[in-house]
């Protein structure tokens, strides 16, 4: 798919890459599996948990806003590095995550004084949502 960028089958892929990455978040950062370890590290108390809920609907279209937008740059990068196999689409994501997400989310550590462990939740988050996107970007 990395090699016809301009087709509407490549589109398509990256809806759903921007889905999945979507549901991947809903998943990771639930309270039975890191939401709760984010939700102390980052200082969320219950209170702002709750209130955050009213703004659901939209921060989960924003959300899914910025996938589209990440989804469509790794259909290019995939293209422009003639990405064919899974080890490239995995070898894509592994790279785009330590030049970009990972250093940049680290910021937050270094000048924010956040913990490290709440970096870790976010960092690897965006590992495991650049990898599946990467890979549906294949198809």
């Amino acid at each position: 798919m990395y090699q016809d960028q301009t087709s509407g089958l490549a589109y398509v892929a990256v809806l759903i890459a921007a889905f999945v990455a979507v549901v991947i978040a809903s998943i990771w950062f639930h309270p039975r599996v890191f939401g709760g370890v984010w939700m102390r590290l980052s200082g969320t108390t219950p209170e702002m948990a709750e209130k955050g809920k009213r703004h659901m609907l939209r921060n989960t279209f924003l959300g899914f806003l910025a996938s589209i937008i990440v989804a469509y740059v790794l259909l290019w990068a995939g293209a422009a590095e003639n990405i064919y196999d899974w080890a490239g689409a995995l070898q894509l994501a592994f790279w785009c995550w330590i030049g970009f997400a990972a250093p940049i989310l680290l910021g937050s550590v270094i000048w924010e004084q956040r913990p490290f462990r709440l970096y870790l939740v976010n960092a690897f988050y965006w590992l495991v949502a650049l990898i599946a996107m990467a890979l549906i970007l294949l198809w």
